[in-house]
């Protein structure tokens, strides 16, 4: 049976030198990839600590997590790419998205579908070594990779995933874990495929998966009883397309929900449904079982967090994933 492969969420939360040390320790514990996530508001850049990242490791497949196309030009994702691939050659990815800190630190909203497909196609052909119009000016790059970065798209909601099938070389997914769920965003990765005569095949999908680790299995229910920010659920962080997702496997939750108001038995089988949550153990047991039950064989875990806990080093994920997550899982 294939090996789960993980991949985790790392913020820009210590300094650089500091950041790259701790993705080594990621690459020791036996991950997949890590994914450093773009916020400039931070002070910090993910693509210098991307940078640092690929000279002191081996293995890890690297990526953004995520780019937006509005905060950086297609133009300069395509060079940093580019540039990344040098130093770690068939190691990076590229993950672009709407957007959500990154777009409202400049005071945009986030990236309607029609931008994103310009985007990733101007990523794609300027990757290959195509020329591309922007304006009256018609731009190449001067150096580019023998093999193309794959340029994923991070995607939500019903239209963005379709988007993903139609334009990307692949897709991570934020539709919980879930068979119901999964069944349907596989079928309108299909829609889109479809549409531009593609098969997916060979098409990588990565889920994104919220990791909340706790001692009991209660954990679940009281982080889906929370609030990310004022005025926002944590169900709806960073989009309340996550409350469709939990719709097609029978959970009817509001957009303009109370948290506290759901019942805690509940909240405890929409936990089940939305994500890993509780000891180590159980963890590994709910990601076999969506193996089992939902064939997802390639997660990102992102660590449960509210607003003010966005930059906090994932320490508690990395040693419950080296000491008893990756040894349940195999390999």
């Amino acid at each position: 049976m294939t090996r789960i492969r993980v991949a985790l969420r790392v913020p820009v939360g210590r300094s650089l030198p500091d950041l790259a040390a701790f993705i080594v320790r990621c690459e020791n514990a036996g991950l997949d990839g890590v994914g450093i996530h773009d916020h400039p508001s931070s002070g910090r850049d993910a693509y210098l600590a991307l940078a640092l990242a690929a000279q002191a490791t081996n293995r890890l497949r690297l990526f953004p997590a995520t780019s937006s196309p509005l905060v950086r030009h297609p133009l300069v994702l395509a060079s940093l790419a580019h540039s990344l691939e040098e130093i770690a050659p068939a190691r990076i990815d590229l993950t672009v998205a709407p957007g959500f800190i990154s777009t409202r630190s400049i005071g945009q909203r986030r990236a309607p579908v029609a931008i994103m497909r310009e985007a990733i196609v101007e990523l794609r052909q300027l990757l290959a070594g195509e020329a591309v119009d922007f304006g009256s000016t018609s731009t190449r790059l001067r150096n580019r990779s023998a093999v193309p970065t794959r340029v994923h798209l991070l995607a939500a909601g019903p239209r963005m995933i379709e988007l993903a099938g139609e334009v990307a070389d692949g897709a991570f997914l934020m539709v919980g874990l879930h068979p119901a769920a999964v069944r349907a965003a596989r079928a309108h990765l299909e829609a889109g495929a479809a549409r531009a005569g593609r098969s997916l095949a060979n098409f990588p999908v990565v889920f994104v998966t919220t990791l909340g680790l706790g001692s009991d299995a209660e954990v679940g229910a009281r982080w889906v009883r929370s609030w990310f920010a004022p005025g926002q659920p944590f169900l709806n962080y960073p989009s309340a397309s996550n409350l469709r997702w939990l719709a097609e496997a029978g959970f009817a939750v509001a957009e303009a929900h109370d948290p506290a108001a759901i019942p805690e038995g509940e909240a405890s089988r929409i936990a089940d449904a939305f994500g890993l949550f509780g000891p180590p153990e159980r963890c590994a047991e709910r990601l076999l079982r969506a193996r089992e039950e939902a064939g997802i064989e390639h997660v990102f875990l992102f660590p449960a967090h509210d607003l003010a806990g966005g930059y906090d080093m994932p320490e508690a994920p990395l040693e419950a994933f080296a000491k008893v997550i990756r040894p349940k899982l195999g390999g």
